[in-house]
């Protein structure tokens, strides 16, 4: 199921500044919300070959004259990461090359952020790695959103712009009026994210799940730290990869008495076996948005998909025009 996003940020986008020229490309990952994006600012996405060899390797050409622009690239870092995340870069390096005034690396679903700092030894800290990476091709600034650690701004040394996709889902849940809600965090490490989200839907109470290992290969014990009892559970992340959080989540609420439990997230991941687990009943609806395209194959009853095109699309706006970002979230 789809929904149109009643979240209308600016309607009408005042004409971009002509001092210097916007121009908007897509990468491969998600053309849909790129051409969603570029309808919001009125303006079409530059045309790129995009192609790939048979040893597997990627090319890409720029098929217009970027000399002297702001260059915005949309490319999320999603399945398959690593053909998503080195054409990301080659398209850096390819703007850089043809003398692109700034490129802005647009990443609506940033990969490899989960590994954010060292919990054991001889591990890499991914989330730094690929900041290294993107900075190190060319890039001058980055718009991401959700990240899944707030920290990981501080790996880069040029600017950075964190979005929120809750706005939307808050704006969707807020048009259901629901009654009695609860927002629940999965877990303690999303205690400030589901803080906020609690904090907009008009103050709900919060609740969180302590979830623990004893030993491994042994069973995690939940525990409930708040009351849910006769009322509608809304469990917030940041991503749903393969379910198994939420769906342990969503048990324990019901055990705990929740008359309803839905699943709220930004990113889809959706890896096997998440559409099983998330079809299975246990959930009244799952809402996610489409930093990640969700194929047909991975649509199911329950769920909804929001655009978060118009939210890209007024941050790429004020970035140009030297506006605030943060200004669109209080």
């Amino acid at each position: 199921m789809s929904h149109t996003p009643i979240l209308t940020l600016n309607p009408t986008v005042p004409p971009l500044s002509e001092n210097n020229r916007l121009s908007l490309f897509s990468g491969s990952a998600n053309i849909p919300l790129a051409q969603e994006v570029a309808r919001y600012l009125g303006m079409d996405i530059g045309p790129m070959i995009r192609k790939k060899f048979a040893d597997g390797e990627l090319y890409v050409q720029i098929q217009e004259s970027i000399r002297g622009c702001d260059v915005y690239l949309i490319q999320p870092c999603s399945h398959p990461v690593n053909d998503h995340f080195m054409e990301l870069l080659i398209m850096i390096d390819a703007c850089r090359r043809a003398s692109a005034r700034q490129i802005t690396a647009v990443i609506p679903y940033y990969a490899y952020g989960r590994a954010d700092r060292k919990t054991a030894g001889r591990e890499s800290i991914t989330a730094k790695l690929v900041a290294n990476l993107i900075t190190e091709a060319g890039a001058q600034r980055v718009l991401a959103m959700d990240l899944h650690s707030a920290q990981i701004q501080g790996y880069f040394d040029i600017p950075f712009d964190h979005v929120y996709g809750s706005p939307v889902i808050v704006d969707y849940l807020a048009g259901k009026q629901l009654s009695d809600l609860v927002v629940v965090s999965p877990d303690v490490g999303g205690v400030a994210r589901a803080r906020a989200f609690a904090k907009k839907l008009n103050g709900a109470p919060l609740a969180i799940i302590d979830k623990r290992r004893q030993a491994h290969n042994v069973a995690e014990v939940l525990n409930l730290i708040g009351d849910v009892q006769g009322k509608t559970a809304v469990l917030v992340d940041d991503m749903i990869d393969t379910a198994g959080t939420i769906l342990e989540g969503a048990r324990l609420l019901r055990k705990e008495g929740a008359r309803q439990v839905y699943a709220c997230a930004t990113h889809a991941v959706f890896s096997e076996p998440a559409i099983s687990r998330l079809s299975s009943g246990m959930l009244e609806e799952v809402i996610v948005t489409n930093t990640i395209p969700v194929p047909e194959e991975h649509r199911f009853k329950q769920l909804t998909v929001l655009s978060v095109a118009n939210l890209i699309g007024e941050a790429i706006w004020r970035i140009h025009e030297d506006t605030s970002v943060s200004s669109m979230f209080r």
